[in-house]
Formats: structure tokens, C-alpha cells, sequence
């Protein structure tokens, strides 16, 4: 039964059904009360019209003992068997008695108005009233049984749950029918989406209808499909490139020892085997380190411990640290930070350690890198400058790309090995900022944008 509620056409279908059962029976049932509320209401005014017309009759009688011999009168004015009347004198003496159903004369206190009774027990509705007719108190009781109408209200009660049920029956068919439409638009973007694999990530889906709801559902679909090819993509370059990566130290290990082992070495050459092996262990060393670090910055649950951070000290302190390699390029580091930021200070220093050394690297010689920072739109933004080359735009949106250069030999001693860039941005998007670079003012300018959140 679970399984068959799965179906939303069925469940349309049903909720269709459900809201025409309570309007149909909503409708019905305040029919059905306005038919019995009409029916009633016309008999309560025929039984007193017959009292009247039994009052003005015994008025015009001349002798007040006609009544008792001429009951046929009485009998013929009422003409059905459905109804009765009974006239009694002051003493409770029968005088008239029009009672076909041969019913018991009802023990009720007459009053000078008409008073309407319905015993629940009995199956008939009377109406009796105390008159002075030529002197004399009588009372008078006119009534009749409610078999017609009772029949009639059943009749009228069975017509209506077959109408009822037919028109549930036929809410839920049509419900089902228009769902089943409604919901074909829905069927050909499941068996689109059914369609996308690994290999036609490119596809996107489409319908032919105009509703607003599904063009939402679609964009949405394809926006997120775009992204899934977008990052299945920089996977597989980012596979290609790891291997890449490795497979450079790797040969250079196997091709130096398999020379070494080809011939006997003296121990001095064997050492310098040793250290250009170390050298290139280390190199695998940092590539991993780096990815570890990647690997970790993407996790979700990856928090910080955000201190206040002074921002001058910290580019002081690695303006101090790359001091040394600046003057080998005959550069000048220029430190302009002011201020104080909410951070975790390492992965701050690291972000601006691969910035500066990039910088280093792609630097004119004699020129100055200015490490600096400023306030704009309540967002605090610390940006390295080197003058030198730019960069041309075709390589600035995949300049952040793991293992990505922009110089195609990808051999560059003492680099990062490609990860430096895509360090620095995963470590912006873990403070909830974000990284730029732009060719300006005859170089190259990073930016690091960080939310107004992280302001002291």
C-alpha cells in the first residue's frame, strides 16, 4: 500500500477526490437540511390552516352537537389517510375523531396558541390549540404521520450518496488524468536526467513546457549539471597532472640509480647520488604535503582558530624571512600593512609566503614588491605587488587550478610544485573570502579579500 502512495499522480488523483468529496458533500448536506427544513416548515403551515378551516366550520355550525353526528365532514375536508384530527370539549370529550392510522389521543395542555409536538417516538407531527366557539371551549388537534415524508427524505438521501460517490469517483479519475498530464513534463526530465552519465556530463536538459515552476527546476538541474562537468573536469586534469608531477621525480630517481648501478662509482659519487635523490624525495615530500593540506582545507568540518592577528608584524616577519632571496634577485620588500584581522595567523603566513615567493620569482630585477593593505566596502584587503611581465588573461581564470602553470615547460626549479596558487585560495575560501589577481601598474597584483566579518 506504501509503495502505491509513492505515485504523486495517485496522490494528486486522491487529493482530487478528497476535495470533491467535501465539497459535493458539503453541498449535499446543506441541500438535504434545506429540503427537510422546507418540507417541515410547509406542513407546521397546512396543519394550522387546518385548524382554521376546522375552527370557521364549527363557527358556521348552527347546533354544536354537528360535529359528533356529521364526522364525515371533517373526514372528506381532510381527504389522506396521512393525516388525522381529533376535536374535544371542555370535559375531554371526543367529539370528532379523523384517525385513520388509529393512533392514541396524545395527553397535551392546550393553549390559546398553537403549539407544535413531535413525539421522537412516534412517527407523526400534531398541533393543537384551545378556541371558544360559540361560547364553548374546545380543543383542537390536527396532525398527520411523516411516512411520505420520511420517504421521500430517504428517497432524496440515497439519490444523493449515488451522486456523491459518482462524482468522488469521477474527482479522482479526473484528478489522476490531469496529474498524469501535468506531471508528463516531469517523466521527460527523468528519463533525461537518466541519460547523464560521466560521459555526457556536457548534456543538459530541456522540456517543451512553459511553466515557471519547471523552468525553475531545470535551470537549477543544469546549473548544478554545469558545475558537476565544470569539477569532473578539473579532476581529470588535476589526475593527469598529479601524475604527471610524480612521474618527473620518479624517473629522474630510476634513471640516476639504474646509471649509478650500471657501472661501479666511487663513494663520493654515490654520495652525490644520495643528494640528488634526497633532493628530489623531498620535492615528492612537499607535493604531498601540499596536497594533504588541500585535502584537508576542502573538508566542511574544517574549523580555524581565529585570532586577532597584527598585520604588520606578520608581513614584517616574512619580509625578514624572504629577505635573503629578495637581494639574490636584487629586489626590495616594502611592507604597508596597517591593522588587525580575526584569522588563524599560520594559515595566513602561508597564504602570503606562497604570494610573496611567487612574486620573488616573476619579479623585474631591482624593482620593489610592496606587500599593503586597505579598507573598501567594510572588507579589509591585503594585496601583493610585483613589477615585471603579466600575466596574459587567457591564464588568469585557471591560475588557481591545482598543479596549474603559466609557463608550459612546468620545470621551473624551486616552484610549489604548481599548488602554491591553489593553496592560497583554499585557505581564503576556509576564512570565507576570496583570492584575485589582476595585471596592473606594469605587474601583477593578488589580492586577498577577507568579509567584514573578520574586522577587529
Amino acid at each position: 500500500m506504501s509503495a502505491i502512495l509513492r505515485s504523486l499522480s495517485l496522490r494528486l488523483g486522491l487529493a482530487f477526490a478528497l476535495v470533491g468529496t467535501l465539497l459535493l458533500g458539503s453541498i449535499g448536506l446543506y441541500l438535504y437540511q434545506s429540503l427537510q427544513r422546507e418540507i417541515a416548515w410547509r406542513d407546521d403551515q397546512a396543519l394550522l390552516g387546518r385548524l382554521e378551516r376546522v375552527q370557521l366550520l364549527l363557527q358556521t355550525s348552527p347546533d354544536l352537537n354537528a360535529p359528533t353526528t356529521r364526522p364525515e365532514l371533517y373526514a372528506n375536508m381532510l381527504g389522506n389517510t396521512q393525516h388525522f384530527l381529533w376535536v374535544l370539549d371542555g370535559n375531554a370529550k371526543m367529539l370528532v375523531s379523523i384517525n385513520p392510522a388509529g393512533l392514541p389521543v396524545p395527553q397535551l395542555t392546550a393553549t390559546r396558541e398553537p403549539v407544535f409536538h413531535q413525539d421522537p417516538d412516534e412517527s407523526y407531527r400534531l398541533v393543537i390549540q384551545q378556541v371558544e366557539v360559540n361560547q364553548r371551549s374546545l380543543t383542537l388537534i390536527a396532525g398527520h404521520l411523516l411516512t411520505e415524508q420520511q420517504l421521500m427524505l430517504s428517497a432524496y438521501r440515497a439519490n444523493l450518496i449515488a451522486v456523491l460517490s459518482v462524482g468522488i469517483l469521477l474527482a479522482f479519475l479526473l484528478g489522476f488524468w490531469i496529474s498524469q498530464r501535468g506531471l508528463r513534463p516531469l517523466r521527460l526530465l527523468a528519463q533525461q536526467a537518466g541519460d547523464i552519465d560521466s560521459e555526457h556530463l556536457h548534456h543538459r536538459l530541456h522540456t517543451a513546457s512553459h511553466y515557471d515552476e519547471l523552468d525553475m527546476l531545470v535551470s537549477s538541474f543544469n546549473q548544478a549539471l554545469q558545475r558537476l562537468e565544470e569539477g569532473f573536469e578539473q579532476l581529470t586534469r588535476f589526475s593527469g597532472d598529479l601524475a604527471h608531477e610524480m612521474r618527473t621525480p620518479l624517473n629522474n630517481l630510476i634513471g640516476q640509480t639504474q646509471q649509478s648501478l650500471s657501472l661501479p662509482r666511487s663513494t663520493e659519487q654515490y654520495e652525490q647520488l644520495l643528494e640528488s635523490n634526497l633532493e628530489e624525495f623531498e620535492r615528492l615530500s612537499r607535493m604531498i604535503d601540499s596536497l594533504l593540506f588541500l585535502a584537508r582545507c576542502v573538508q566542511p568540518q574544517q574549523s580555524l582558530e581565529r585570532r586577532a592577528t597584527d598585520l604588520h608584524a606578520l608581513a614584517a616577519r616574512l619580509c625578514d624571512y624572504f629577505e635573503g632571496m629578495a637581494e639574490d634577485q636584487q629586489l626590495t620588500l616594502s611592507n604597508l600593512c596597517d591593522g588587525q584581522l580575526l584569522v588563524e595567523p599560520e594559515m595566513l603566513t602561508r597564504a602570503l609566503a606562497n604570494l610573496i615567493a611567487n612574486a620573488i620569482r616573476y619579479a623585474d630585477p631591482g624593482s620593489t614588491i610592496s606587500i599593503a593593505s586597505r579598507i573598501e566596502d567594510s572588507q579589509t584587503i591585503i594585496s601583493v605587488h610585483n613589477r615585471g611581465s603579466g600575466i596574459e588573461d587567457a591564464h588568469l581564470p585557471r591560475l588557481f587550478d591545482r598543479f596549474y602553470r603559466v609557463d608550459p615547460s612546468r620545470s621551473q626549479p624551486g616552484d610549489s610544485g604548481g599548488l602554491g596558487l591553489a593553496i592560497v585560495e583554499a585557505i581564503m575560501r576556509l576564512h570565507g573570502g576570496s583570492v584575485s589577481v589582476s595585471n596592473v601598474d606594469a605587474g601583477v597584483r593578488f589580492d586577498l579579500c577577507f568579509p567584514a566579518t573578520a574586522n577587529t
